[in-house]
């Protein structure tokens, strides 16, 4: 017996309901979708990407926020003895770490009196076992462990979410200067509270909001105002400049390299919170 091949290909399937076969019959099939359709299915896709991205098992505190440039002085605050002694020079954390109890700091230390600098390290209270690691051309390196009983206050503000974003000795040798970004001012609030109960002086120069509310006021630090008053006034930024790196460098007591580095992200923070 032969089987007619286009019964083959039907057997087996159900057979085409009425309105199917009218539209086999017109010629026409089935139509494709629509822009309109294919716009909101793609639109409705997004949308559940960005509810799926809201309820992320991370927490977030990113948005709004405020900057804060402070100055934070106590007489037992980390190395206030050292900085107290040795004004000239410019101390910058780079980063800590705790090993078998004890917190390591690793300093780079600018400027010229290095000979001061040390023998002030060797009799401060708040560190221990300072050790020189590295001589370079912007300066040297040098290892200490924090001592017990020593005043800090980086942790505290880890503790209310506070992000570090510069952070040096003051000019002047009282105490640090540093900019935080707070989550919000409730934060920024805690940590001067904090503060405020261990005797920690909390002097605000300048506070600005980190979000697109931004009130314009921009948060430099010490060093870069004087650096670009500095410029500002002695013509660096006319035609032809009155003056040149190399002299702004000696001028204010630091090498070409550090200038021309403060003086980008000055200009940096600048363009940033008046264009964008």
């Amino acid at each position: 017996m032969s089987i007619d091949v286009a019964d083959a290909e039907n057997e087996g399937e159900p057979e085409p309901e009425h309105g199917e076969h009218e539209r086999e019959r017109s010629g026409r099939g089935p139509q494709p979708e629509s822009e309109s359709e294919r716009e909101y299915e793609q639109h409705q896709h997004e949308r559940e990407q960005e509810r799926s991205s809201d309820h992320s098992a991370v927490r977030s505190r990113a948005d709004g926020g405020v900057v804060a440039q402070l100055r934070l002085d106590h007489p037992d605050l980390f190395l206030r003895p050292t900085l107290r002694r040795t004004p000239e020079v410019t101390v910058e954390p780079e980063y800590w770490t705790a090993v078998d109890g004890r917190t390591l700091v690793f300093l780079t230390v600018r400027g010229t009196a290095f000979c001061e600098f040390e023998a002030a390290l060797e009799t401060d209270p708040t560190i221990a076992d300072p050790v020189l690691l590295d001589r370079h051309s912007e300066g040297r390196v040098y290892r200490v462990a924090v001592a017990e009983g020593t005043v800090t206050f980086v942790d505290r503000a880890a503790e209310v979410g506070a992000h570090l974003l510069e952070l040096s000795s003051c000019r002047d040798g009282d105490g640090w200067c540093v900019q935080f970004r707070f989550p919000s001012r409730d934060d920024l609030v805690a940590f001067n509270a904090d503060c405020d109960e261990r005797g920690v002086s909390v002097t605000v120069d300048h506070l600005r909001v980190s979000d697109d509310g931004d009130d314009g006021v921009v948060a430099l630090t010490e060093k870069q105002q004087d650096l670009l008053l500095t410029a500002y006034e002695e013509g660096y930024f006319d035609v032809p400049r009155g003056i040149s790196q190399d002299e702004l460098a000696d001028r204010i007591g630091v090498s070409k390299s550090a200038v021309s580095q403060r003086l980008r992200r000055a200009i940096g923070q600048l363009c940033g919170a008046t264009l964008s």
